[in-house]
Parts: structure tokens; sequence; C-alpha cells
């Protein structure tokens, strides 16, 4: 009598099971610092993953307009300048304008050395035909944060965010997945699960740093759907 066993059960003898992809680290206890955390888009991240009980530090390249920022935010929030805000910081968001992304980053090197440094700007150009995406020499700003801090660990997330529904206290969740991208897998877990503190979204893997140019171009097509229908449109990944 011959038996026959399932490939969907059967395992290779002395091989592990493979890891369930959304069995995410606890990152509750980490220091969170947003470089840039005074603009839209780093004060409305601030804002939700402090009301979500991280610990959070904004960083300005002046102190005292950080430190009124925080105040403003509450929840706990602290205020300090750029260079003191990394070195306090477990995980770093990087929230400039495109414009200073370069220049920022190359002043924080040492102090980012270590650091898992979470990129999230969008190189974009606008013209009377709306906006459009720009594609830096290094691939793409993540890629350039990549390059000029060799001595961190570089990710890519948080690029699809309205600034305004992040900032809006009335809203209790905002319903969007996080495409996170990144060399290491423990780093993007880390990631993951950050975005996943914040109630409705979820932390989704997209890819090693080299495919960042298409999702941070990606806003410049979000920011025609909300123009067009008067939005504030996120992303959604299906089937997983």
């Amino acid at each position: 009598m011959t038996s026959t066993t399932s490939s969907d059960s059967a395992q290779t003898p002395g091989k592990a099971p493979a890891k369930d992809p959304w069995d995410l680290p606890d990152v509750s206890g980490y220091a969170v610092g947003v470089l840039g955390g005074t603009g839209p888009q780093g004060k409305g991240l601030a804002y939700r993953l402090a009301r979500a009980g991280q610990k959070v530090i904004i960083g300005s390249r002046a102190a005292e307009r950080a430190q009124a920022a925080a105040q403003e935010l509450g929840h706990g929030v602290e205020g300090a300048d750029n260079a003191e805000t990394a070195r306090r910081s477990d995980i770093v968001i990087v929230a400039v304008p495109w414009e200073g992304h370069g220049d920022t980053l190359k002043s924080l090197r040492d102090a980012l050395a270590g650091k898992l440094v979470v990129d999230c700007v969008n190189p974009l150009g606008f013209d009377k035909k709306g906006a459009y995406a720009l594609r830096p020499e290094e691939g793409s700003a993540a890629e350039q944060a990549a390059a000029l801090l060799p001595d961190s660990r570089v990710t890519a997330a948080f690029h699809h965010l309205s600034a305004v529904l992040l900032q809006d206290p009335e809203i209790e969740q905002i319903d969007t997945d996080v495409m996170v991208l990144g060399e290491e897998r423990a780093d993007v877990e880390i990631v993951q699960a950050l975005a996943g503190r914040i109630p409705g979204m979820r932390g989704v893997f997209a890819g090693r740093l080299r495919n960042a140019h298409q999702v941070e171009s990606l806003v410049a097509n979000l920011i025609s759907v909300n123009r067009r229908y008067k939005a504030h449109a996120g992303l959604r990944v299906t089937d997983v």
C-alpha cells in the first residue's frame, strides 16, 4: 500500500516552518525621532505615533521651533534640534523637504550612525500641469539616504499618508496601508510594526530600496486623485 503526502503539508526534515509575515516585533518601547517634525507630514506622524503611546521627539534646525510644535501636539511629544533628536532616538523618521534632504542628512551622518532611519521623503516637482516625480541621481530619496548614511540602517515608508488626516484630532483611525522597503528583514518588520501602532494602518513589505523610486513617485498620482475628487486618498493592498 502506497501513501501520498500533500506538498502543502510536507516539510523538509530539519527545516524550520516558514515565519508568519504578520508576526511582528513589539516596538512600543522605542523612542521615535521625526526630522522635519514641524512640517505638515512630520508633525502629523509625530502626533499619530504619540497618540498611540509611542515616545516621540520632533526635530528642527531650531530647537525652539521644535519645542513650540511639541507643546502644541501634546501627548508627551518633546522637541529638540535635529542632531539631539537623532541622538536620543532609536528610530528616526526623515520627513524634511526634498530640497533640503541631502544637506540635512550629510550634516547628521554621525548623529544617525547605528540608528534605524525611515525615509518618507517624496522627490516631486510642480508645474502648471500639477505634480510630477523627480528621479534623484541615486535612484530615489531612500537610496540617497543610504548613500549618505553608510553607518545607518535605512528603510523607506510612510510616503502616501495625508498630512490633513494625520493632524485631524477628530479622526480616530486612518484606513490605509504603508509600503515599507528595506534591505534587512528585521529592520523592515520593526517599521511595519511601527506603522501598525496607528489605528487603521498596516505596514506591508514592498521590496528592497532599489524599488523605492516608484513608491515615492506614486505620490504624484495621489495628488492628482485628491485634487480631482477633493479627497485625501491612501492605498490598500489586497489579498495579503
